[in-house]
């Protein structure tokens, strides 16, 4: 098919070709039949099965601007050459598309860099003539120096985004830096202006240059509609005027706008970053944005309207399953989820629906099919184009031009083009419908019509106390709800029929919205200020539902939301139907680190804490609503502590050594980020992988690095110092208070001397203290140690020393004194009182019989037996200390179990407590049985009464 005759004019198509272009356009036929010529010369130069470098499309640019002599052409002649280059290459790019040699990605972005070049060339060519006029555009700058003012070209859109079709107009908005005037000096016939009139006739040149349809035709339409405040205002838009307008007047729609804001050419760095600066946080928030729902919502409705009314069905565009509607599915989720996924955050739709895939928001057959239909809609949209260049999306009705589409689309009749089409506006339409509807209304439920909103209410009435009806009376009276402004005023009336519904159906199956109403309260208190997440509600009522069991469940779950509204993302998404497990942890914690830059300390910190926060509260919504086994939620608990650890004992690593290089391990060479040197040993309930949600992490670092040796970098360190300031480094990532609270608190008190040792030890240095300075209870304390993460050569000496000391020599009566007299220690500071036993209460942890007493009887174990069984050394948690113990024969199986399950028992106790937030002193009545089961084991295998 691309077979051609060179002759000595130039560049003969083939029969072939010729017909494959009178068939695709009518437009490019006429420019061949029109301006042989000069269509073979330049044929020659571009031959169509090549594409074209945006340093071939610049010299093209320059060649068509020239005059006879070779120079700058005056500016009629300027804009007859880019009008005429943009008509050979127009008719080159239908051919392209039409012989099909050419990908749609390419296709749009030489349409795009075309753009770009004559922008740009526009820009310089009126720049250079309004110098001349009125001297260059100055500004005081911050530091009282006078600067050169510039404007920055925004391409908005398609061109932002690098998509220009064959007939795009081009959006653009004129950004300036500052007020200021320029420095002409009438001496030398340069009058001086103020900055504003300088840029707005800059912009104006520029328009003129691309817009203005003269006897050659047009270069590009230009859309100045974006711009802030619209047609009637400033062509052009200084930065601090833009910062006031986004942060006063910027409306929802002009975030979706904004989404493929990209500046055009090169700006100075502090521009171009003074810009970013003002666009990411306007379109990208912080927190997961649902009301984006909302307007996308609206935008919608608008366009189906208008299409309803246009009885447009034949826009490929427009219409339900076309180009619009893939773009609606990818803006919603970048505009939601960029803020947390920087990934996100890129122009080009194809780019955006690839990470969408990879992230999960997109499963890998919705992706596949949309970005087919995507893909077939444009060339689709660049086919009709092509036949009159003309910027329309609408199939033609003339049936010659509908047989001759088809036939270049590669289809044999108008039928089966518009099969295919068809199948994907349904491919579209579904995740389109899904993901951008009316409000959902609860399953087999329409009690959240607004006619039958007053019954709910009145229903809601009947049920609350006296005291709860006060209390949502004194909330919709409030200052804070009289203050809302009017958009998040009508969000609050949007979400409550939907709150009022989950109320009644939690009443109807438990009878607790008493109990829930006052945190909810508290919660809409804590978000109705940043009011999207009422759109969250109001968009998802049957998730909605499910919520308010877990604020009558939990204090716990409630004040975490309103403390954190952006982990109502997870409720709501229902993400507490599946656990991930460790590896699942792992990679989603990855992922999300991917999207970090290594020197961004602070976004670092808000991935580790909202990671942690986002999967203890899954947990705990799991556990309140799903009621899994005890062992099964402290699993889950643990592992995301580990994976926090692992990823964060990573990140410091990394940055300790592009601060002092590598430190000098004990073998001699520079460790690597394989074998670091370091290691995390967890102590207490996370060795003992019983964590609960609010845990603290008892934790020891150890090290084999050469404290002496010096480290690899320019800036070099003592290996001890090395050590140290990775562990401060560490500390720094998991203590610190930020806005996103703490990942985790960190004692350090378990390491060797406690307050007074070390932060951070080698692992000779530690076995020399377990072996000859440690206390009993170190020891004691060290059978719910274990290696968390880091150096497995660290790691593994750590085991072999843990299990050595363990297993050391020690009679069965020094073990029983020492554990007993530490138990009688524990028992007076942090038991009971005499006066709560009389009034019947029961420490579940410390008091006689409580899990104190279970932990002490499976460390008299380990240390007792381990010297002649040393299996009992492998395990650092309570429940496999005893299996262990059966399995031996050293304990009798039935009271290795009994022990087990009352452990158990407490613990999910303990659990509950404090989803609850009440305190675990509790009626000791209600324990009685599992109290006197524990106290007689005690007496049995120690020999002594349990210590009261």
């Amino acid at each position: 098919m691309l077979s051609t005759t060179p002759n000595g004019n130039g560049y003969q198509p083939t029969s072939e070709q010729l017909q494959v272009l009178q068939t695709a356009s009518e437009f490019a036929y006429q420019i061949w039949q029109s301006r042989t010529g000069a269509c073979q010369t330049f044929l020659r130069s571009y031959p169509l099965e090549t594409t074209l470098t945006r340093q071939q499309i610049d010299d093209l640019i320059q060649d068509y601007i020239l005059d006879e002599n070779y120079q700058l052409a005056h500016e009629a002649k300027v804009m007859s050459g880019l009008r005429n280059l943009r008509m050979l290459l127009m008719m080159r790019w239908v051919w392209q598309d039409a012989l099909a040699v050419i990908e749609l990605e390419q296709l749009t972005d030489e349409l795009s860099e075309f753009a770009d070049g004559c922008i740009l060339f526009a820009k310089d060519y009126t720049y250079q003539q309004l110098v001349t006029q009125y001297g260059q555009p100055t500004f005081i700058n911050a530091k009282g120096n006078v600067q050169v003012d510039d404007m920055a070209i925004m391409a908005m859109g398609k061109l932002g985004a690098h998509e220009l079709n064959l007939s795009s107009d081009i959006d653009l908005i004129f950004i300036h830096q500052a007020r200021g005037e320029t420095d002409g000096d009438k001496a030398k016939d340069a009058r001086s202006i103020d900055n504003k009139r300088f840029m707005t006739r800059l912009g104006q040149g520029i328009i003129k240059l691309l817009d203005n349809n003269t006897a050659d035709g047009f270069v590009f339409r230009v859309d100045m509609r974006l711009r802030p405040w619209g047609d009637g205002s400033d062509l052009a838009i200084h930065l601090s005027a833009l910062q006031k307008y986004f942060s006063q007047h910027g409306r929802a729609w002009e975030r979706f706008a904004w989404l493929k804001a990209r500046v055009v050419g090169h700006i100075d760095q502090p521009f171009y970053d003074d810009i970013q600066a003002l666009i990411k946080p306007f379109v990208f928030r912080y927190y997961v944005d649902y009301s984006a729902f909302s307007a996308l919502r609206e935008m919608k409705s608008l366009i189906q309207n208008q299409v309803a009314q246009r009885e447009d069905l034949d826009n490929i565009k427009l219409g339900a399953g076309g180009i619009r509607d893939i773009e609606f599915i990818v803006q919603a989720f970048q505009l939601i989820y960029g803020g947390r996924h920087p990934q996100l955050q890129v122009k080009s739709c194809l780019k955006a629906m690839q990470a969408l895939c990879e992230l999960k928001y997109l499963e890998q057959t919705i992706y596949q099919e949309l970005q087919s239909a995507y893909r077939f809609l444009r060339r689709l949209e660049h086919g009709i184009q092509a036949i009159n260049d003309q910027q329309t999306q609408r199939l033609p009705h003339d049936v010659h031009w509908q047989h001759n589409l088809a036939l270049t689309l590669g289809f044999e009749d108008w039928d089966g083009l518009l099969n295919t089409l068809n199948n994907h506006r349904c491919h579209v339409n579904v995740p389109f419908e899904r993901m951008v509807t009316e409000r959902q209304v609860p399953t087999h439920d329409d009690e959240l019509e607004p006619a039958n909103l007053d019954e709910q209410v009145a229903r809601l009435n009947d049920v609350l106390t006296q005291e709860n009806h006060t209390k949502l009376q004194n909330f919709w009276q409030s200052k804070m709800v009289a203050n809302l402004s009017d958009e998040a005023r009508e969000r609050l009336d949007d979400a409550y029929p939907v709150i009022v519904h989950a109320l009644l159906a939690h009443q109807d199956q438990q009878q607790l919205a008493n109990t829930a109403l006052p945190r909810l309260i508290a919660l809409l208190e804590a978000i109705c200020r940043r009011s999207i997440y009422l759109v969250m509600i109001a968009e998802n009522p049957n998730a909605t539902v499910e919520l308010i069991p877990m604020l009558s469940a939990s204090p716990w779950i409630a004040k975490e939301l309103a403390q954190y509204p952006v982990l109502l993302d997870t409720c709501l998404q229902q993400r507490y139907r599946h656990l991930p497990d460790k590896l699942e942890l792992r990679d989603i914690l990855r992922q999300q680190l991917l999207r970090v830059e290594p020197n961004d300390e602070e976004k670092l910190l808000s991935v580790l804490r909202l990671f942690k926060k986002n999967q203890i509260l899954a947990v705990a919504a799991s556990d309140v609503l799903a009621e899994r086994p005890i062992m099964k939620v402290s699993d889950s608990l643990t592992y995301i502590a580990e994976v926090v650890l692992e990823a964060a004992l990573e990140r410091a690593f990394a940055e300790i050594v592009k601060r002092y290089g590598y430190p000098i391990g004990q073998d001699g060479d520079p460790v690597t980020e394989a074998d670091c040197g370091f290691a995390i040993i967890g102590y207490g309930k996370l060795g003992g992988l019983e964590l609960s949600y609010s845990s603290d992490l008892d934790l020891v670092f150890l090290h084999k690095i050469k404290e002496q040796g010096m480290t690899t970098g320019e800036s070099s360190v003592s290996g001890m110092k090395f050590a140290a300031r990775l562990a401060q480094k560490l500390m720094t990532y998991l203590n610190t208070q930020t806005r996103d609270g703490r990942a985790y608190e960190v004692d350090m008190r378990l390491r060797p001397s406690g307050n007074a040792g070390m932060m951070v030890v080698s692992c000779h240095a530690f076995e020399t203290y377990q072996l000859e300075k440690a206390w009993s209870w170190e020891h004691q304390a060290l059978v719910r140690a274990r290696a968390i993460c880091g150096d497995k050569r660290v790691t593994a000496r750590f085991c072999d020393i843990r299990r050595t000391v363990l297993a050391l020599p020690r009679t069965i009566e020094e073990v029983r004194i020492e554990v007993t007299s530490m138990r009688i220690k524990m028992q007076k500071h942090l038991g009971t009182s005499q006066w709560q036993q009389q009034a019947g209460k029961f420490h579940l942890k410390q008091d006689a019989g409580g899990i104190v007493d279970i932990e002490f009887l499976a460390q008299f174990a380990v240390l007792a037996y381990s010297h002649e069984h040393p299996t009992l050394t492998q395990w650092s948690d309570n429940a496999r200390i005893f299996e262990e113990m059966a399995t031996l024969g050293i304990w009798q199986a039935e009271v290795c179990q009994d022990l087990t399950d009352a452990y158990l028992r407490i613990r999910a106790a303990t659990h509950q407590l404090a989803l609850s937030e009440q305190s675990l002193l509790v009626d000791e009545s209600l324990w009685t049985q599992t109290r006197a089961l524990v106290q007689a084991q005690w007496q049995h295998l120690m020999g002594v009464e349990s210590p009261e």
